[in-house]
């Protein structure tokens, strides 16, 4: 793109923030972010240019307006988990509904290839998984598994495994997105032929009631790395008016950003998984309970505080 034309699709940002310096906390990182990306671009193309100059000087007057209040590193801790991952979030949700949609067909899928094909399931999940699981269930306590091992083994063991899967899921998105489908796609297939088998033994709704303790959180956050994934992978795919390089840096720290903020999330269904999945004889409500609790904070996150944030955001600057 020619400087001109650059400035010109940019002058009007640039003049508002130069002149609104606002001390919402959301709206300053966000302007800062723009800001760096447009510095960025300016520095690799134009880096003679007194545009540069002048975008090198907004964004440090918007660097000072963001930490001149922050004397604690604690400070822009709780900024990123009140501000910023969310924020991040609001302006991905098309992603993180690709991601959301594949993850659903491919449990479909999964769940309508079991029923049609007596082997699937074997083929997914390994007959030394499903002949014990057998086992168990003819013994009288289908849910075993998640007896089996220590509760502090449990616990490290899935956290890391789910975090894995997590960065696999993001980082197979520099494939221009191809690795993420897959990852997404294969866990799918997996849940989908997972819970078949269970319904097929007359067990769907035990196995929800004592799946879904942990699995709620562990799924959702396997999504949300999945919308990391694209993030990242549609930078390379559709780079606007960035070049290529640019465009994928800013997708691979905004994908990077959203998968670290999840590793809380998955610490937390690795305790549950660990700790609490086991005791299959809890009543039924106390069994649900955990289930909502879990379901309405990943919508409230990283659904509708969201928008909220966006919301105020766009009001924010209309009034200005």
């Amino acid at each position: 793109m020619r400087e001109a034309a650059f400035i010109k699709q940019n002058r009007p940002k640039w003049k508002l923030y130069e002149t609104d310096i606002t001390s919402n906390p959301d709206i300053l990182a966000e302007r800062f972010i723009e800001l760096t990306d447009d510095l960025s671009y300016a520095r690799t193309f134009y880096p003679e240019s007194e545009m540069t100059a002048y975008l090198n000087n907004l964004t440090g007057k918007f660097h000072q307006a963001i930490y001149k209040n922050k004397k604690e590193k604690g400070n822009r801790f709780a900024e990123f988990w009140k501000y910023r991952l969310p924020f991040l979030v609001a302006q991905h949700h098309r992603q993180l509904l690709y991601a959301f949609l594949i993850f659903a067909v491919a449990c479909f899928i999964g769940a309508l290839s079991a029923a049609l094909d007596d082997t699937f399931v074997r083929l997914i999940l390994g007959d030394e998984y499903v002949n014990r699981t057998l086992a168990y269930i003819e013994s009288g306590d289908p849910m075993a598994v998640y007896k089996q091992s220590g509760e502090t083994e449990m616990f490290l063991m899935i956290t890391f495994n789910n975090i894995k899967v997590a960065f696999l899921a993001f980082v197979f998105g520099v494939f221009f997105s191809i690795g993420t489908f897959w990852v997404i796609f294969q866990n799918g297939i997996m849940l989908g032929a997972f819970q078949y088998f269970f319904y097929k033994q007359g067990l769907l709704l035990t196995s929800v009631l004592t799946i879904w303790i942990h699995g709620t959180l562990e799924i959702s956050a396997i999504i949300l790395a999945g919308c990391a994934g694209f993030v990242m992978g549609n930078s390379l795919l559709f780079p606007k008016t960035y070049s290529r390089l640019t465009s994928f840096k800013k997708g691979a720290r905004n994908g990077l950003k959203i998968v670290v903020g999840l590793v809380p999330i998955f610490i937390t269904a690795g305790f549950l998984e660990g700790f609490v999945t086991r005791h299959t004889e809890m009543p039924m409500p106390l069994s649900i309970g955990i289930i909502l609790i879990s379901a309405v904070f990943i919508l409230y996150y990283f659904i509708i505080y969201p928008r909220l944030l966006l919301n105020r955001n766009s009001h924010a600057e209309t009034d200005h």
